[in-house]
């Protein structure tokens, strides 16, 4: 199947029937997050990755007991960094030195720009910049599940406090931010599958210039 055709088949699914994704599907999924671009390419947030069933069920209150938390084959929670350090920065500017061979005084006018630009704003404004970097991997990982034939669920719809302390998350910088559930979708009880996707026309949602 083309990319555009898995993207037709995908949709959010509702209810899913607790069959487990295979670890090599899994992990191209994870790979596809893992190579999904950034501003300046700090990759700010966490995903975590849910599949024990303690865990899952510990969690679902925050998740108003959605049916795909339990029902589902993993949990991606992805958390984005509460704040930037610069001993993030520090690592980043060396981790690629290290991995492009290059020395890292080489990227001091790169360390002085990323150093800059978090200094120019507030907490709030770096979660909202951080948040906004984890959709962007959220959006490739949707993508990636298509093509993997796995069905995936973005989810908003949680308590996000409730969360981050059933999950430990504030003491660990992060700030839990979008859901993705994973799994296969149950024809038989989720009422959405087969329905017809529903999009705007192009002749809509396009301005072309």
């Amino acid at each position: 199947m083309s990319t555009l055709s898995n993207l037709k088949w995908r949709y959010a699914t509702k209810r899913m029937n607790g069959q487990k994704v295979p670890a090599e599907k899994l992990e191209n999924i994870l790979e596809a997050i893992q190579l999904a671009p950034t501003s300046i390419g700090m990759q700010p947030f966490t995903v975590l990755v849910i599949e024990d069933a303690d865990v899952k069920a510990k969690i679902a209150p925050a998740i108003y007991n959605q049916p795909q938390i339990t029902e589902g084959s993993h949990v991606l929670v992805f958390a984005a960094w509460k704040e930037y350090s610069q001993e993030n920065v520090d690592k980043y500017i060396n981790h690629i030195a290290t991995l492009r061979g290059i020395p890292v005084e080489s990227l001091e006018g790169m360390q002085n720009m990323v150093s800059g630009s978090i200094a120019g704003k507030t907490p709030e404004q770096l979660l909202a910049w951080n948040m906004k970097q984890a959709y962007i991997a959220l959006g490739t990982g949707l993508v990636a599940a298509a093509e993997e034939q796995v069905d995936a669920t973005p989810m908003e719809g949680f308590d996000p406090e409730a969360l981050d302390a059933a999950l430990g998350l504030a003491e660990k910088g992060l700030h839990s931010t979008v859901i993705m559930a994973l799994g296969y979708r149950d024809a038989e009880k989720d009422y959405l599958s087969g329905a017809a996707k529903v999009r705007r026309s192009k002749e809509e949602l396009f301005i072309r210039l």
